[in-house]
């Protein structure tokens, strides 16, 4: 079946050869470090069964009819980018942020679209390879990391321009069997607990950088794979157990030390004409998925920043009440970029549906510009106590409890308990290693806004505006 458990999921990482390094050390994917990130990546296995999820998040294979989840599927109409969006909004809601898959059905779509169009240009076999490897990805309901930031050392230098040609992942033989490659990719989320690195180039590349113009899928634990890893999750509690504080995540330096890659498993090498169109079209998918991920970010904001208002009897007080509504318009305005995105996409070769470029990119602007003013609604208005809670331990101490349940009132008719579990919550959310993280991850994930930017000139049409006004003024050329 095509479907696959949590339990098979979890099982297959404990199998994986141990690659992994955090905090010093060599570890296993079954190592209670990495506990609660993966349990963010089973909510989306056990999703299939949700009776208000499971709607959305189980499709079918057009390739062999199969069911299979959403997660591992591609977008062969504009109903299906609609769904995407919605599933990922519902789902963030239910693990309090990312759901951290989204990336590689944002990848294998990309890869699905340039595929095609580089066998239509160069006659190689391309497209081939991504659909018998999206086959058995689909059948084993693997999970697979986006493999594209690179290092990339000097900045002001291109891939062939560095003083250490791997900054930039890049082929350093070729076999009849396949390719060698060298490198590291950085910002890798999930990369402790996923099947499948899949590889893309992160920037355009110039004629002489044919050989930095690679993508490809590899098993995570394959020889010369190197994972290094930075775990970050809520504080644990220890008695008021809360969903939020069950999930994580982990982000990673990826290491490649010349590592085999079989050609069935090469989706491009050396058609560096194509790197640019790459990396550009998984940034269109995936700041799509933000338009539906980043409103459900935006909900829990605001409704953190309701609750404690009210909590704290200040509720309809006129100030708050407008700058709630400022969360309404942001969270509306990122998800009606994503809606418009997907109404206006466009039908490929392939036969997969790319969202609008420029929709997308809007979103994701709107959605990168605001994160950070997003918390600072919350923070004033929640006040200090997030930064300043006592610990858990202190309320079960039976010595200093009594003391905090008297002192930790607010409105008359809400409990300590729940001033305590709202308080606890925003500081896990906003005030801690993991809210750190949600904060730059708002700014920064998918692409900076100044990307956003870059990406809305390159296809947005001036010209057409100039000549209104040329117009309506009376201008002739």
């Amino acid at each position: 079946m095509a479907i696959k458990t949590s339990e098979e999921y979890f099982e297959r990482l404990k199998r994986m050869k141990p690659n992994v390094y955090a905090h010093g050390k060599k570890i296993g994917r079954d190592d209670p470090i990495l506990e609660l990130p993966i349990n963010t990546l089973k909510f989306t296995f056990d999703a299939v069964n949700d009776p208000e999820l499971k709607d959305m998040v189980v499709t079918h294979s057009h390739l062999t009819g199969e069911k299979i989840n959403r997660f591992t599927s591609l977008n062969l109409s504009i109903e299906d980018l609609y769904t995407q969006q919605e599933m990922k909004r519902k789902c963030c809601h239910r693990v309090g942020g990312c759901t951290q898959r989204c990336m590689a059905v944002d990848t294998m779509n990309a890869i699905g679209v340039v595929t095609k169009e580089i066998d239509e240009a160069k006659g190689t076999q391309y497209h081939d390879n991504f659909l018998e490897f999206l086959k058995y990805y689909q059948a084993n309901d693997l999970v697979g990391s986006t493999a594209m930031s690179d290092v990339k050392g000097d900045r002001k230098s291109r891939p062939s321009q560095q003083e250490d040609p791997d900054l930039y992942v890049h082929v350093v033989k070729k076999t009849n069997k396949g390719i060698v490659v060298r490198g590291a990719k950085n910002h890798i989320t999930m990369g402790p607990y996923v099947d499948e690195h899949l590889v893309l180039p992160t920037r355009s590349m110039t004629k002489e950088e044919g050989d930095w113009a690679v993508s490809f899928a590899i098993p995570a634990d394959t020889d010369g794979v190197r994972i290094i890893s930075r775990i970050v999750t809520p504080r644990r509690r220890i008695d008021l157990k809360a969903p939020y504080n069950i999930y994580g995540v982990a982000d990673s330096v990826v290491v490649f030390d010349d590592v085999f890659v079989p050609w069935d498993r090469v989706f491009m090498c050396g058609e560096w004409e194509f790197a640019g169109r790459l990396a550009l079209t998984f940034a269109g998918f995936h700041r799509h998925s933000y338009c539906g991920c980043k409103p459900a970010v935006t909900d829990i904001i605001m409704g953190a920043t309701a609750l404690v208002a009210e909590y704290s009897g200040v509720g309809n007080a006129p100030h708050i009440v407008d700058e709630l509504t400022e969360l309404m318009i942001i969270a509306e305005l990122v998800y009606a970029s994503g809606i418009a995105a997907a109404a206006k996409a466009t039908k490929t070769s392939s036969g997969i549906y790319t969202p609008m470029f420029v929709y997308s990119n809007t979103g994701r602007y709107l959605a990168g510009t605001n994160i950070y003013h997003e918390y600072d609604i919350l923070a004033s208005i929640a006040g200090g106590l997030p930064s300043t809670l006592p610990t858990e331990e202190d309320w079960l101490n039976p010595k200093t409890g009594p003391d905090l349940e008297k002192y930790f009132r607010r409105k008359p008719g809400i409990s300590a308990e729940k001033l305590h579990r709202i308080y606890r919550f925003i500081s896990d959310f906003s005030c801690s290693a993991i809210g750190g993280w949600a904060q730059y991850a708002g700014v920064h994930g998918g692409g900076s806004p100044v990307m956003e930017k870059i990406g809305i000139r390159s296809e947005y049409d001036l010209e057409s505006k100039k000549q209104i006004v040329k117009y309506l003024a009376g201008i002739k050329d």
